[in-house]
Protein backbone atom coordinates (compact mmCIF):
# COMPACT_ATOMS: atom_id res chain seq x y z
CA UNK A 1 0.00 0.00 0.00
CA UNK A 2 2.84 2.05 0.67
CA UNK A 3 4.58 1.43 -2.72
CA UNK A 4 2.01 3.52 -5.22
CA UNK A 5 2.48 6.63 -2.31
CA UNK A 6 6.23 6.49 -3.13
CA UNK A 7 5.69 6.01 -7.09
CA UNK A 8 3.68 9.38 -7.37
CA UNK A 9 5.86 11.11 -4.94
CA UNK A 10 8.93 10.05 -7.20
CA UNK A 11 7.05 11.37 -10.44
CA UNK A 12 6.08 14.48 -8.98
CA UNK A 13 10.09 15.07 -7.66
CA UNK A 14 10.73 14.04 -11.29
CA UNK A 15 8.54 16.82 -12.67
CA UNK A 16 9.80 19.55 -10.30
CA UNK A 17 13.55 18.88 -11.66
CA UNK A 18 12.35 18.91 -15.41
CA UNK A 19 10.63 22.43 -14.70
CA UNK A 20 13.29 23.51 -13.02
CA UNK A 21 16.21 22.58 -15.39
CA UNK A 22 14.47 24.23 -18.48
CA UNK A 23 13.93 27.17 -16.67
CA UNK A 24 17.73 27.33 -15.70
CA UNK A 25 18.68 26.86 -19.35
CA UNK A 26 16.14 29.39 -20.36
CA UNK A 27 15.46 32.54 -18.43
CA UNK A 28 18.52 32.57 -16.79
CA UNK A 29 21.24 32.57 -19.11
CA UNK A 30 23.83 35.52 -18.96
CA UNK A 31 23.79 36.87 -22.53
CA UNK A 32 26.33 39.70 -21.68
CA UNK A 33 28.31 36.62 -20.80
CA UNK A 34 27.52 34.93 -24.10
CA UNK A 35 28.36 38.02 -26.03
CA UNK A 36 31.82 38.18 -23.96
CA UNK A 37 32.15 34.67 -25.30
CA UNK A 38 31.16 35.87 -29.14
CA UNK A 39 33.55 38.60 -29.36
CA UNK A 40 36.56 36.85 -27.73
CA UNK A 41 35.75 33.80 -30.12
CA UNK A 42 35.28 36.41 -33.79
CA UNK A 43 38.05 38.46 -32.69
CA UNK A 44 40.85 35.92 -31.63
CA UNK A 45 43.76 36.46 -33.56
CA UNK A 46 47.21 34.55 -33.00
CA UNK A 47 48.16 31.52 -30.52
CA UNK A 48 47.83 29.08 -33.21
CA UNK A 49 44.53 29.81 -34.23
CA UNK A 50 45.17 30.01 -38.09
CA UNK A 51 41.25 31.41 -38.61
CA UNK A 52 41.87 34.71 -36.57
CA UNK A 53 40.45 37.90 -37.28
CA UNK A 54 43.20 39.69 -38.93
CA UNK A 55 42.80 43.66 -38.57
CA UNK A 56 45.10 44.63 -41.25
CA UNK A 57 42.79 42.82 -44.35
CA UNK A 58 39.99 44.27 -45.48
CA UNK A 59 36.71 42.93 -45.87
CA UNK A 60 35.74 41.12 -49.14
CA UNK A 61 33.07 43.04 -51.05
CA UNK A 62 29.58 41.19 -52.90
CA UNK A 63 32.61 38.92 -54.35
CA UNK A 64 35.89 38.05 -53.54
CA UNK A 65 37.47 40.46 -56.00
CA UNK A 66 35.83 43.69 -55.51
CA UNK A 67 36.23 46.42 -53.56
CA UNK A 68 34.47 47.43 -50.20
CA UNK A 69 31.41 49.57 -50.07
CA UNK A 70 30.98 52.04 -46.90
CA UNK A 71 27.97 53.45 -46.28
CA UNK A 72 28.21 57.21 -44.87
CA UNK A 73 25.49 59.41 -43.06
CA UNK A 74 26.03 62.54 -41.26
CA UNK A 75 24.26 64.74 -38.62
CA UNK A 76 25.28 68.18 -38.48
CA UNK A 77 24.44 69.28 -34.67
CA UNK A 78 25.95 72.59 -34.43
CA UNK A 79 27.95 75.44 -36.62
CA UNK A 80 29.39 77.75 -34.06
CA UNK A 81 31.04 80.20 -36.09
CA UNK A 82 31.75 81.19 -40.00
CA UNK A 83 34.55 83.76 -40.11
CA UNK A 84 35.02 85.49 -43.22
CA UNK A 85 38.73 86.86 -42.14
CA UNK A 86 40.08 83.37 -42.01
CA UNK A 87 37.21 81.70 -44.47
CA UNK A 88 36.61 78.78 -42.40
CA UNK A 89 34.03 77.61 -40.32
CA UNK A 90 33.48 75.12 -37.40
CA UNK A 91 31.09 72.79 -36.93
CA UNK A 92 30.04 69.92 -34.90
CA UNK A 93 28.52 66.30 -36.07
CA UNK A 94 27.60 63.08 -35.45
CA UNK A 95 29.68 60.76 -38.13
CA UNK A 96 28.65 57.32 -38.94
CA UNK A 97 29.88 54.68 -41.25
CA UNK A 98 28.57 51.22 -41.78
CA UNK A 99 29.87 48.22 -43.61
CA UNK A 100 29.96 44.69 -44.15
CA UNK A 101 32.87 42.56 -43.14
CA UNK A 102 32.04 38.62 -43.31
CA UNK A 103 34.46 37.54 -40.63
CA UNK A 104 32.41 39.23 -38.19
CA UNK A 105 29.31 36.82 -38.45
CA UNK A 106 28.30 35.29 -35.20
CA UNK A 107 25.03 33.22 -34.41
CA UNK A 108 22.40 35.12 -32.49
CA UNK A 109 20.70 33.10 -30.53
CA UNK A 110 17.43 33.27 -32.07
CA UNK A 111 17.52 36.63 -31.94
CA UNK A 112 18.22 37.18 -28.17
CA UNK A 113 21.39 38.99 -29.29
CA UNK A 114 20.86 41.82 -31.39
CA UNK A 115 24.01 43.36 -32.12
CA UNK A 116 27.72 43.05 -29.94
CA UNK A 117 29.07 46.90 -29.15
CA UNK A 118 32.71 47.61 -29.10
CA UNK A 119 34.47 50.93 -27.78
CA UNK A 120 38.05 50.43 -29.09
CA UNK A 121 38.04 50.70 -32.68
CA UNK A 122 41.46 49.63 -32.87
CA UNK A 123 40.55 45.71 -32.66
CA UNK A 124 38.52 45.70 -35.88
CA UNK A 125 39.34 46.56 -39.68
CA UNK A 126 38.21 50.69 -40.08
CA UNK A 127 38.09 52.71 -43.41
CA UNK A 128 40.85 55.34 -43.60
CA UNK A 129 38.56 58.25 -44.30
CA UNK A 130 39.54 61.85 -43.46
CA UNK A 131 38.34 65.28 -43.80
CA UNK A 132 40.13 66.65 -47.39
CA UNK A 133 39.26 70.60 -46.34
CA UNK A 134 40.18 69.99 -42.37
CA UNK A 135 42.19 72.70 -40.57
CA UNK A 136 42.19 71.53 -37.09
CA UNK A 137 39.60 68.91 -35.02
CA UNK A 138 38.95 66.76 -32.38
CA UNK A 139 37.04 63.97 -30.78
CA UNK A 140 34.67 64.57 -27.57
CA UNK A 141 35.70 62.53 -24.49
CA UNK A 142 33.67 64.10 -21.90
CA UNK A 143 32.45 62.18 -19.63
CA UNK A 144 33.63 59.19 -21.79
CA UNK A 145 34.90 58.83 -25.13
CA UNK A 146 31.74 59.46 -27.55
CA UNK A 147 31.84 56.93 -30.01
CA UNK A 148 30.82 53.12 -30.45
CA UNK A 149 31.26 50.43 -32.83
CA UNK A 150 28.05 47.82 -33.25
CA UNK A 151 28.53 44.44 -34.89
CA UNK A 152 25.41 43.08 -36.11
CA UNK A 153 24.81 39.49 -36.75
CA UNK A 154 24.90 39.30 -40.44
CA UNK A 155 28.81 40.74 -40.17
CA UNK A 156 27.43 44.34 -40.28
CA UNK A 157 29.78 46.94 -39.14
CA UNK A 158 28.09 50.23 -37.85
CA UNK A 159 30.46 53.24 -36.37
CA UNK A 160 29.16 55.94 -35.03
CA UNK A 161 31.89 59.01 -33.59
CA UNK A 162 31.34 62.59 -32.45
CA UNK A 163 33.41 65.26 -33.65
CA UNK A 164 34.09 68.89 -33.90
CA UNK A 165 35.99 70.37 -37.34
CA UNK A 166 37.16 73.97 -37.83
CA UNK A 167 37.39 73.41 -42.23
CA UNK A 168 38.48 75.68 -45.10
CA UNK A 169 35.67 77.62 -46.98
CA UNK A 170 36.68 79.81 -50.02
CA UNK A 171 34.75 82.45 -49.90
CA UNK A 172 33.74 84.82 -52.91
CA UNK A 173 32.90 88.11 -51.04
CA UNK A 174 32.41 90.70 -54.33
CA UNK A 175 29.14 91.21 -53.01
CA UNK A 176 29.60 91.02 -49.65
CA UNK A 177 27.14 91.56 -46.79
CA UNK A 178 24.43 90.61 -49.94
CA UNK A 179 26.03 87.49 -50.46
CA UNK A 180 25.66 83.96 -50.11
CA UNK A 181 28.24 81.16 -49.69
CA UNK A 182 28.72 77.31 -50.06
CA UNK A 183 30.98 75.51 -47.88
CA UNK A 184 31.52 72.20 -48.11
CA UNK A 185 32.66 69.07 -46.07
CA UNK A 186 34.85 66.79 -48.34
CA UNK A 187 35.84 63.53 -46.79
CA UNK A 188 37.62 61.03 -48.66
CA UNK A 189 40.04 57.49 -48.53
CA UNK A 190 43.68 58.12 -47.83
CA UNK A 191 45.65 54.84 -48.84
CA UNK A 192 43.13 52.83 -50.17
CA UNK A 193 42.00 53.05 -53.94
CA UNK A 194 38.97 52.85 -55.41
CA UNK A 195 39.82 49.19 -56.64
CA UNK A 196 39.65 48.30 -52.33
CA UNK A 197 36.98 50.80 -51.27
CA UNK A 198 34.40 53.08 -51.80
CA UNK A 199 32.63 55.19 -50.34
CA UNK A 200 28.62 55.90 -51.10
CA UNK A 201 25.92 58.08 -49.82
CA UNK A 202 23.47 55.93 -47.23
CA UNK A 203 20.19 55.55 -49.38
CA UNK A 204 17.59 58.26 -48.04
CA UNK A 205 18.72 61.13 -45.95
CA UNK A 206 21.47 60.94 -45.80
CA UNK A 207 22.54 64.41 -44.17
CA UNK A 208 20.68 65.94 -41.25
CA UNK A 209 20.30 68.83 -39.69
CA UNK A 210 19.55 69.37 -36.04
CA UNK A 211 16.40 70.52 -35.27
CA UNK A 212 17.74 73.57 -32.90
CA UNK A 213 20.74 74.47 -35.23
CA UNK A 214 21.04 78.12 -35.19
CA UNK A 215 23.39 80.83 -36.96
CA UNK A 216 23.66 84.63 -35.44
CA UNK A 217 24.64 85.96 -39.16
CA UNK A 218 23.64 83.62 -41.78
CA UNK A 219 20.85 81.46 -42.70
CA UNK A 220 21.55 77.76 -44.16
CA UNK A 221 19.60 77.85 -47.42
CA UNK A 222 20.01 74.30 -48.25
CA UNK A 223 22.85 71.50 -49.17
CA UNK A 224 23.48 69.03 -51.43
CA UNK A 225 25.52 65.58 -51.57
CA UNK A 226 27.96 65.15 -54.31
CA UNK A 227 30.55 62.58 -55.07
CA UNK A 228 34.52 63.98 -55.41
CA UNK A 229 36.47 61.14 -56.58
CA UNK A 230 40.04 62.54 -56.70
CA UNK A 231 42.94 61.60 -59.15
CA UNK A 232 46.80 61.43 -58.26
CA UNK A 233 49.83 60.29 -59.62
CA UNK A 234 49.27 57.01 -57.07
CA UNK A 235 45.70 56.81 -58.30
CA UNK A 236 41.95 57.24 -58.12
CA UNK A 237 40.41 57.50 -54.41
CA UNK A 238 36.95 57.86 -53.26
CA UNK A 239 35.61 60.81 -52.15
CA UNK A 240 32.34 62.40 -50.87
CA UNK A 241 31.16 66.05 -50.41
CA UNK A 242 28.04 67.59 -49.26
CA UNK A 243 27.71 71.44 -49.89
CA UNK A 244 26.32 73.74 -47.16
CA UNK A 245 24.39 77.21 -48.90
CA UNK A 246 24.67 80.07 -46.41
CA UNK A 247 22.30 83.45 -46.94
CA UNK A 248 24.02 86.49 -45.16
CA UNK A 249 21.44 88.04 -42.63
CA UNK A 250 21.74 91.74 -43.74
CA UNK A 251 19.77 92.95 -41.16
CA UNK A 252 22.18 92.91 -39.17
CA UNK A 253 24.83 94.41 -41.86
CA UNK A 254 22.15 97.19 -42.26
CA UNK A 255 22.06 98.64 -38.15
CA UNK A 256 25.29 98.46 -37.89
CA UNK A 257 26.71 99.94 -41.37
CA UNK A 258 24.22 101.21 -43.85
CA UNK A 259 22.44 103.31 -41.38
CA UNK A 260 25.17 104.46 -39.41
CA UNK A 261 26.48 105.74 -42.64
CA UNK A 262 23.65 107.39 -44.00
CA UNK A 263 23.21 109.44 -41.02
CA UNK A 264 27.13 110.63 -41.51
CA UNK A 265 26.71 111.77 -44.78
CA UNK A 266 23.40 113.83 -44.19
CA UNK A 267 24.94 114.99 -40.73
CA UNK A 268 27.88 116.99 -43.19
CA UNK A 269 25.07 118.07 -45.38
CA UNK A 270 23.92 120.85 -42.58
CA UNK A 271 26.60 122.57 -43.15
CA UNK A 272 25.44 123.69 -46.20
CA UNK A 273 22.28 125.58 -43.80
CA UNK A 274 24.79 126.85 -41.77
CA UNK A 275 25.99 130.57 -41.79
CA UNK A 276 28.89 131.39 -44.33
CA UNK A 277 30.64 133.27 -42.25
CA UNK A 278 30.19 130.70 -39.25
CA UNK A 279 33.68 129.20 -40.26
CA UNK A 280 35.06 127.26 -37.33
CA UNK A 281 31.20 125.46 -36.88
CA UNK A 282 31.37 124.32 -40.24
CA UNK A 283 35.03 123.51 -40.29
CA UNK A 284 34.30 121.22 -37.43
CA UNK A 285 31.20 119.68 -38.55
CA UNK A 286 33.23 118.96 -42.11
CA UNK A 287 36.00 117.14 -40.57
CA UNK A 288 34.16 115.15 -37.58
CA UNK A 289 31.66 113.58 -40.19
CA UNK A 290 34.83 112.99 -42.55
CA UNK A 291 37.08 111.73 -39.24
CA UNK A 292 34.19 109.70 -38.25
CA UNK A 293 33.20 107.77 -42.09
CA UNK A 294 36.89 107.07 -41.98
CA UNK A 295 36.95 105.15 -38.43
CA UNK A 296 33.79 103.79 -39.73
CA UNK A 297 35.20 102.14 -43.23
CA UNK A 298 38.61 101.34 -41.71
CA UNK A 299 36.43 98.89 -39.17
CA UNK A 300 34.46 97.12 -41.40
CA UNK A 301 37.73 96.78 -43.20
CA UNK A 302 39.37 95.27 -40.53
CA UNK A 303 37.16 92.45 -40.22
CA UNK A 304 37.30 91.38 -43.44
CA UNK A 305 40.38 89.76 -45.36
CA UNK A 306 42.36 92.04 -47.94
CA UNK A 307 41.40 90.59 -50.85
CA UNK A 308 42.42 91.85 -54.74
CA UNK A 309 38.47 92.88 -55.73
CA UNK A 310 36.22 95.55 -54.92
CA UNK A 311 33.55 94.32 -53.02
CA UNK A 312 29.85 96.13 -52.21
CA UNK A 313 31.02 97.21 -48.94
CA UNK A 314 33.70 98.88 -50.75
CA UNK A 315 31.58 101.13 -52.74
CA UNK A 316 29.27 102.05 -50.31
CA UNK A 317 31.67 103.13 -47.91
CA UNK A 318 33.83 104.71 -50.44
CA UNK A 319 30.93 106.70 -51.62
CA UNK A 320 29.83 107.51 -48.39
CA UNK A 321 33.33 109.20 -48.02
CA UNK A 322 33.41 111.05 -50.93
CA UNK A 323 30.13 112.73 -50.12
CA UNK A 324 31.25 113.73 -46.82
CA UNK A 325 34.55 114.93 -48.25
CA UNK A 326 32.53 116.73 -50.86
CA UNK A 327 31.08 118.59 -48.48
CA UNK A 328 33.67 120.02 -47.02
CA UNK A 329 34.91 120.97 -50.29
CA UNK A 330 31.82 123.02 -50.79
CA UNK A 331 32.65 125.12 -47.73
CA UNK A 332 36.28 125.54 -49.15
CA UNK A 333 34.19 126.50 -52.49
CA UNK A 334 31.69 128.97 -50.37
CA UNK A 335 34.65 130.64 -48.22
CA UNK A 336 36.49 131.41 -51.28
CA UNK A 337 33.13 132.89 -53.12
CA UNK A 338 32.32 135.16 -50.14
CA UNK A 339 35.58 136.56 -49.97
CA UNK A 340 35.58 137.08 -53.57
CA UNK A 341 32.23 138.90 -53.23
CA UNK A 342 33.68 140.79 -50.44
CA UNK A 343 36.53 142.26 -52.41
CA UNK A 344 34.37 142.75 -55.59
CA UNK A 345 31.75 144.97 -53.08
CA UNK A 346 35.15 146.97 -51.71
CA UNK A 347 36.13 147.83 -55.42
CA UNK A 348 32.27 148.12 -56.27
CA UNK A 349 32.23 150.76 -53.54
CA UNK A 350 35.29 152.49 -54.18
CA UNK A 351 34.61 153.01 -57.70
CA UNK A 352 31.41 154.88 -56.33
CA UNK A 353 32.80 157.05 -53.85
CA UNK A 354 33.12 160.94 -54.88
CA UNK A 355 36.58 162.28 -54.99
CA UNK A 356 38.29 163.74 -51.94
CA UNK A 357 38.36 167.67 -51.87
CA UNK A 358 41.37 169.18 -52.26
CA UNK A 359 43.49 169.90 -50.25
CA UNK A 360 43.00 173.85 -48.47
CA UNK A 361 45.72 177.03 -49.00
CA UNK A 362 46.85 179.90 -46.91
CA UNK A 363 46.69 181.60 -49.94
CA UNK A 364 43.81 182.15 -52.50
CA UNK A 365 42.39 179.53 -54.04
CA UNK A 366 41.51 179.10 -57.85
CA UNK A 367 38.10 178.36 -59.51
CA UNK A 368 37.65 174.98 -61.31
CA UNK A 369 38.09 176.90 -64.48
CA UNK A 370 41.29 178.08 -63.96
CA UNK A 371 44.29 176.22 -64.86
CA UNK A 372 45.87 175.74 -61.35
CA UNK A 373 47.82 176.85 -58.58
CA UNK A 374 51.37 177.96 -58.02
CA UNK A 375 53.14 176.38 -55.67
CA UNK A 376 56.06 177.50 -53.19
CA UNK A 377 58.27 176.37 -56.12
CA UNK A 378 57.34 178.24 -58.49
CA UNK A 379 55.58 175.12 -60.46
CA UNK A 380 51.80 175.09 -61.22
CA UNK A 381 49.44 172.48 -59.37
CA UNK A 382 46.62 171.28 -61.46
CA UNK A 383 43.34 169.76 -59.45
CA UNK A 384 43.03 166.76 -61.64
CA UNK A 385 39.17 164.93 -61.04
CA UNK A 386 38.44 161.29 -61.59
CA UNK A 387 38.20 159.89 -65.26
CA UNK A 388 34.37 158.47 -64.47
CA UNK A 389 33.59 161.69 -63.92
CA UNK A 390 34.66 163.25 -66.86
CA UNK A 391 33.18 160.57 -69.12
CA UNK A 392 30.08 161.07 -67.36
CA UNK A 393 29.79 164.41 -67.97
CA UNK A 394 31.51 164.42 -71.60
CA UNK A 395 30.11 161.24 -72.84
CA UNK A 396 26.54 161.38 -71.28
CA UNK A 397 25.84 159.45 -74.52
CA UNK A 398 28.27 156.53 -73.88
CA UNK A 399 27.04 156.05 -70.77
CA UNK A 400 23.06 155.53 -72.41
CA UNK A 401 24.57 153.63 -74.54
CA UNK A 402 26.28 150.80 -72.48
CA UNK A 403 23.15 150.99 -70.21
CA UNK A 404 20.77 150.30 -73.03
CA UNK A 405 23.01 147.31 -73.87
CA UNK A 406 23.04 145.62 -70.41
CA UNK A 407 19.38 146.18 -70.38
CA UNK A 408 19.24 143.73 -73.78
CA UNK A 409 21.23 141.60 -72.52
CA UNK A 410 18.77 141.38 -69.15
CA UNK A 411 16.20 140.62 -71.72
CA UNK A 412 17.43 138.04 -73.94
CA UNK A 413 18.67 136.16 -70.94
CA UNK A 414 14.72 135.31 -69.50
CA UNK A 415 14.38 132.69 -72.11
CA UNK A 416 16.79 130.19 -70.12
CA UNK A 417 14.20 129.19 -67.50
CA UNK A 418 13.02 129.87 -63.86
CA UNK A 419 16.03 128.67 -62.38
CA UNK A 420 18.61 131.89 -63.35
CA UNK A 421 15.53 133.91 -61.79
CA UNK A 422 15.28 132.04 -58.85
CA UNK A 423 19.07 131.97 -58.26
CA UNK A 424 18.71 135.78 -58.31
CA UNK A 425 16.94 136.42 -55.49
CA UNK A 426 20.24 135.26 -53.56
CA UNK A 427 22.69 138.19 -54.12
CA UNK A 428 26.05 136.57 -53.41
CA UNK A 429 27.74 133.38 -55.69
CA UNK A 430 28.38 131.98 -51.93
CA UNK A 431 24.71 132.02 -51.09
CA UNK A 432 24.28 130.98 -54.68
CA UNK A 433 26.59 127.59 -54.05
CA UNK A 434 25.22 126.59 -50.58
CA UNK A 435 21.73 126.54 -52.64
CA UNK A 436 22.63 124.38 -55.03
CA UNK A 437 24.65 122.03 -52.73
CA UNK A 438 21.48 121.98 -50.82
CA UNK A 439 19.67 120.27 -53.58
CA UNK A 440 22.66 118.64 -55.25
CA UNK A 441 24.14 116.67 -52.74
CA UNK A 442 20.60 114.73 -51.81
CA UNK A 443 19.81 114.16 -55.16
CA UNK A 444 22.84 112.57 -56.33
CA UNK A 445 22.90 110.61 -53.54
CA UNK A 446 19.57 109.26 -53.81
CA UNK A 447 20.25 108.34 -57.29
CA UNK A 448 23.40 106.23 -55.68
CA UNK A 449 21.35 104.63 -53.38
CA UNK A 450 18.49 103.38 -56.61
CA UNK A 451 21.56 102.42 -58.24
CA UNK A 452 23.41 100.36 -55.72
CA UNK A 453 20.56 98.52 -54.61
CA UNK A 454 18.87 97.75 -58.03
CA UNK A 455 22.57 96.38 -58.70
CA UNK A 456 23.63 94.17 -55.52
CA UNK A 457 19.94 92.93 -54.22
CA UNK A 458 18.98 91.49 -57.83
CA UNK A 459 22.60 89.75 -58.54
CA UNK A 460 22.34 85.66 -57.83
CA UNK A 461 23.65 86.12 -54.42
CA UNK A 462 27.15 85.26 -55.10
CA UNK A 463 28.18 81.38 -55.49
CA UNK A 464 25.03 79.29 -56.13
CA UNK A 465 24.74 75.44 -55.94
CA UNK A 466 24.77 74.17 -59.46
Amino acid sequence: MGWPVSAGLMRALLSVAITTTFFVSVVGINFREKEKRILDNILSQGSGNSSGYDKRIRPSGVNVDQPTHVSVNLLIRSISKIDDYSMEYSVQLLFREKWNDERLKFDDMGGRVNYLTLTDPRRIWMPDLFFKNEKTGHLHEITMPNMYIRIFADGGVLYSVRISLTLSCPMDLKLYPLDKQTCSLKMASYAWKTDDLIFVWKEGDPVQIDDGLHLPRFTLEKFQTAYCNSKTNTGEYSCLTVDLLFKREFSYYLIQIYVPCCMLVIVSWVSFWLDQNAVPARVSLGVTTLLTMATQTSGINAALPPVSYTKAIDVWTGVCLMFVFGAMLEFALVNYASRSDMHRETLKRGRGRPPPPPPEHDHQHTSLGELGDHGDDGQTAYAMRPLVHRADRGNSGGFDKSRQCEIHMQVGGGHKGCCRSWLSKFPTRSKRIDVIARITFPLVFALFNMIYWATYIFQDGGQEMK
